[in-house]
């Protein structure tokens, strides 16, 4: 019988990752079958997907609540059918309130169950690895620092890297960036990311405008592209400038293209997520900035465990990009930080390097890493031979 495999990936991000793991498992088990949650790029494999990945998306803990009767009927209607089905393995990809509830019983179940991508675990004070650790039987982790973590814990733990910095360039090609969207050779360009969530977007947009406004003052020939996600966050950044009456202004907004529009930029002001690594692996000098409500920004900072928001000072454990954060976030605050990159060459000189050995670190082709730990869980599996990765 075929080797079969359930998984559950809950957005875009995690359809990407899920697919590549699929590609990785087939090259060692061509026949193997999977089955479950999952968006394009896994169907593109071969997954049969019972739900689509979108069907669990949600925005914030308002839209959570008023789906959760919906979202927990599919997660135990999945759940009686793998129990039905007895797959060899359960993997979850990221999505971890859906998917850690599953793997526990999944894993009572007699089957084991596999987590690719650390929750934040060393973001945020609690004892959430113990309830890990009683629903995972293997855990697959995208940082160096996180292993250890899960071996105190006595949780099986491989480290695998990142995928961003298996796809991303070691030298990126600003010259080509700037070319391909229509940007002068010659110049100050600076990219403005402030988010891929509408709120985000309604937080940031005024002041990131009041800050390309002042730069712009400086700095005549400066000029500025902003990658937005989607038709309505484009809206309200368009909006923004006009109530700030800085149509004026040298911005040119692009839908999507964050990465070209990051490897363009002599600087760039960014949000804090998965943006600010991929800025990192692009080697650029950045700022991180981030406003939220006035009562959660409260009730994350006492949670806080680390003295960072942004992965790459996380990643490096120490400042090495500035952090504005809340109050600290101004349009004048955040000028300043911009400009220091600006006019020290040598400080973006020496941050690329910096960013250079992360992104050697993380580099560790992070599928067949992660096929080779889940290998040994599959019974029926050929043993691994490392021999036979793919070149």
């Amino acid at each position: 019988m075929a080797i079969r495999i359930a998984m559950v990936a809950g957005e875009a991000s995690g359809d990407l990752l899920a697919s590549h793991l699929i590609r990785a498992i087939r090259h060692r088990i061509p026949d193997a079958e999977f089955f479950g949650i999952g968006g394009p790029k896994m169907q593109a494999e071969g997954f049969d997907a019972r739900w689509a990945c979108e069907r669990l998306a949600v925005h914030g803990y308002v839209d959570a609540l008023k789906r959760y009767r919906e979202l927990s009927g599919i997660r135990r209607t999945l759940l009686k059918q793998v129990k039905a089905e007895r797959p060899d393995a359960f993997i979850g990809v990221d999505a971890p309130d859906f998917n850690l509830w599953l793997e526990r019983r999944i894993r009572d179940a007699g089957m084991p169950a596999i987590h690719f991508v650390s929750p934040s675990i060393w973001a945020w004070r609690g004892g959430r690895i113990k309830a890990i650790a009683r629903s995972v039987s293997h855990m697959l982790c995208l940082f160096p620092f996180e292993p250890g973590l899960y071996e105190s814990a006595g949780v099986p733990v491989s480290y695998v890297g990142h995928p961003l910095a298996d796809v991303f360039p070691m030298n990126p090609d600003r010259e080509s960036a700037r070319e391909l969207l229509g940007l002068p050779a010659e110049g100050q360009v600076i990219a403005l990311l402030p988010g891929s969530r509408q709120s985000e977007v309604r937080n940031l947009a005024p002041i990131y405008i009041e800050t390309a406004r002042m730069l712009f003052e400086r700095h005549p020939g400066v000029s500025f592209v902003v990658p937005l996600a989607t038709r309505e966050t484009r809206a309200l950044f368009v909006e923004a400038l006009r109530v700030a009456q800085a149509e004026e202004l040298p911005v040119r907004m692009l839908f999507g293209h964050a990465v070209e529009a990051m490897t363009a930029a002599d600087a760039v002001l960014v949000a804090s997520g998965t943006a600010s690594l991929e800025a990192a692996l692009l080697k650029r000098p950045m700022v991180i900035s981030y406003r939220i409500g006035k009562w959660q920004y409260r009730l994350m900072k006492r949670m806080a465990y680390l003295p960072w928001v942004g992965l790459p000072n996380i990643l490096c454990n120490e400042t090495v990009v500035p952090e504005l954060l809340q109050d600290d976030a101004t349009p004048v605050a955040l000028a300043d930080a911009l400009d220091r990159w600006l006019g020290d060459p040598e400080a973006c000189t020496l941050l690329a390097e910096r960013f250079e050995a992360l992104h050697q670190q993380l580099r560790q082709n992070t599928a067949e890493k992660a096929a080779a730990a889940i290998l040994p869980y599959l019974n029926k599996a050929p043993a691994w031979n490392p021999s036979r990765q793919p070149a």
